[in-house]
Formats: C-alpha cells, sequence, structure tokens
C-alpha cells in the first residue's frame, strides 16, 4: 500500500490559497488560479511571461495526468500528457501582482509608519490584485484581495472570508503530530501546549506570503515551536512561585526544586570534583613519546610519564601490556 502524505508543501499551499479565495473577488473563477508572483505590475515583462508560460504547462500537464489517473487508466506516462508552454496564449495567463492600491488609507493606526502597509487599514493576509493580458497586450484587473463585488464599483471587505475545513484540519494535525515529539509529549500540560498552538494558527495561518517562500510547514512549524515554548515558560514559572510557597510555609516542594537544592549546595560542588578521580591531560607529542617508548620496552613504568613531563605520578605496578593476536 503507497504511503500517503497528509502533510506536505504542495497540499498546504493549495488550501492556503483556497482560503484567501474566499476573501477575493474576481471576474471569472478561471482568474482566481494565478500562474505567477510578480511585486508590481512593471515587472510584468517579457521574462516573466515566459515564466508564466512555463509555470502553466506544467500545472496543466500535471492536472491531466492526475485527472486520467484518477479514471483508472493504466500505463500512463507524464510524456503522454505534457503540454508545450508555447501552446500557450499570453492572455490567457493570470499574474498575482502585490500591491496595497485597493487598500483604504489609515494613518491613525501606527503612530510611527514605518513600511507601506502602516499607512493602510489592517489586513489578515498581505493583499493582491490578478491582472490579464488583453488583445492588446494591456494589462486588465480580474480580481482583488479583501474586496466584494465588481472590480470597479465594489467595496473593501476583511471578515466575510474564512479559512476552509480542510486547511483547519491541517492545523490541528500539525499541532497534535508536533505534541508527540519526544521532547514535548511528557508534560502533563501537553494539550495546553496544543491549544496555544492551534489558537496561533487560526490568527497567523494565513499571513504566509507565497511572494517569498513556497515552503509554508516551515513557516507553521515555527509558529508552533515558539507556542510550546511560551506555554512551557509560562509554566516554569508558576512551578517556581509555588515551590517558593510550599518552601515558605515548611513544607515539601516539587521534586525538581529538591534536585535544584541539592545540586547548587558546596557538598554537592566538593563531591563532583573528584567523582571521577584525577584527569590527565596529554597531547600529540606526548602521545608518540610514549608510543615509541611502548615499542622498544614493551611495557610502560611511571619514570616513562615522568620523561616526558607529566604532572601526575601514576602507578603502572599491576599494568599489563596489550597482547596482539596473531592471526
Amino acid at each position: 500500500m503507497k504511503r500517503v502524505k497528509y502533510l506536505n508543501n504542495r497540499d498546504l499551499l493549495a488550501q492556503i490559497h483556497a482560503s484567501k479565495n474566499t476573501y477575493c473577488s474576481y471576474i471569472t473563477p478561471e482568474d482566481a488560479q494565478y500562474d505567477i508572483i510578480v511585486p508590481n505590475l512593471k515587472k510584468i515583462n517579457i521574462r516573466t511571461i515566459a515564466e508564466a508560460k512555463k509555470n502553466k504547462a506544467k500545472r496543466l500537464t500535471q492536472e491531466a495526468w492526475e485527472q486520467a489517473k484518477s479514471e483508472g487508466k493504466k500505463k500512463i506516462k507524464l510524456v503522454d500528457y505534457t503540454m508545450s508552454p508555447r501552446k500557450i496564449d499570453k492572455t490567457d495567463l493570470v499574474f498575482w501582482v502585490m500591491m496595497f492600491d485597493h487598500v483604504p488609507m489609515d494613518d491613525q493606526r501606527k503612530k510611527n509608519p514605518k513600511t507601506t502597509a502602516d499607512h493602510h487599514s489592517k489586513v489578515n493576509f498581505p493583499p493582491f490584485q490578478h491582472y490579464k493580458l488583453d488583445k492588446k497586450s494591456k494589462l486588465v484587473c480580474v480580481g482583488k484581495s479583501h474586496w466584494v463585488g465588481g472590480m470597479s464599483n465594489g467595496n473593501f471587505s476583511v471578515d466575510h472570508g474564512k479559512m476552509t475545513n480542510k486547511l483547519a484540519m491541517m492545523y490541528m494535525k500539525l499541532c497534535e503530530r508536533y505534541g508527540t515529539r519526544a521532547n514535548w509529549r511528557g508534560y502533563t500540560y501537553n494539550d495546553e501546549m496544543q491549544s496555544q498552538a492551534l489558537m496561533q494558527l487560526s490568527q497567523i495561518g494565513l499571513q504566509f506570503d507565497e511572494s517569498k517562500s513556497d515552503n509554508p510547514f516551515a513557516y507553521y512549524t515555527a509558529a508552533i515551536t515558539n507556542s510550546f515554548t511560551r506555554i512551557l515558560n509560562i509554566e516554569k514559572k508558576n512551578q517556581s512561585i509555588r515551590d517558593d510557597l510550599l518552601e515558605f510555609n515548611g513544607m515539601m516542594p516539587s521534586f525538581t526544586r529538591q534536585n535544584e537544592n541539592e545540586t547548587t549546595g558546596p557538598s554537592y560542588r566538593k563531591k563532583m570534583k573528584t567523582v571521577h578521580g584525577d584527569v590527565h591531560q596529554v597531547n600529540k607529542t606526548t602521545l608518540a613519546k610514549l608510543n615509541k617508548t611502548l615499542k622498544k620496552k614493551g611495557k610502560l613504568e611511571s619514570e616513562d610519564f615522568a620523561d616526558v613531563k607529566f604532572k601526575n605520578k601514576i602507578d603502572m605496578t599491576n599494568h599489563k601490556p596489550i597482547v596482539k593476536k596473531k592471526w
């Protein structure tokens, strides 16, 4: 049975885009599928058009192959469904352009605005617009994010969309699987860690910027790690306060506090200094001289260590030389 990968970057990106589309408005449903992401309109040139054609040809090839596979056809080859970028007309391409032009200005939101986003109203993910080329090679807007209605007679909105159910299930699976890792699963408040991570993902999940990275799995994992660490630090702080109260009232604190009190005492430090015995340090030159002496005599004596200026005197009375086996 083929192994199923429940969480991968390809499925995550698809669900992220589907969730963002619920906040967007397009002229036709086909305009929702973009072929390339550009930072601004000036970047739409011959090079980006050629790259967009390659991306669309690759996507159409993959979709045709997957459809043939789902229909139950046998001995299918990807080569048989390969589509050439030259057959794609530039008027069929959709460009995802990152811009704030349709987002209302709001200079009162930040006291010291530094970025472009600080001058506009707050949005739950980076805003964008979709553009297509007409027959006269002029750019036409076919879609806007955070928008309701037509391109010219619509209005700005940030609360009419929602996250897809599949993406929510992916978040839950991510938190659940991360909570079973060896360095987290032993804590009694593991459920609280997972709940905090799930809440964090629901807040920042759609803030992932596809124009900067195509690895949402790493973005979400970092957010989950921070959430788990935050709960761990809070619980440690609460445990420290609880142990202080128990010690103040003459009661037995937690085992962690008892272990800390034992290991930080002067008697423990004195004990650990001699627990491993004398530590002898040698260098390469000393080892070379000792090996040379061992080859000549066949054994080492205490005086041999004195010759190499070894500080500690070693008792070699019961030392037995290594016997080399003859095969």
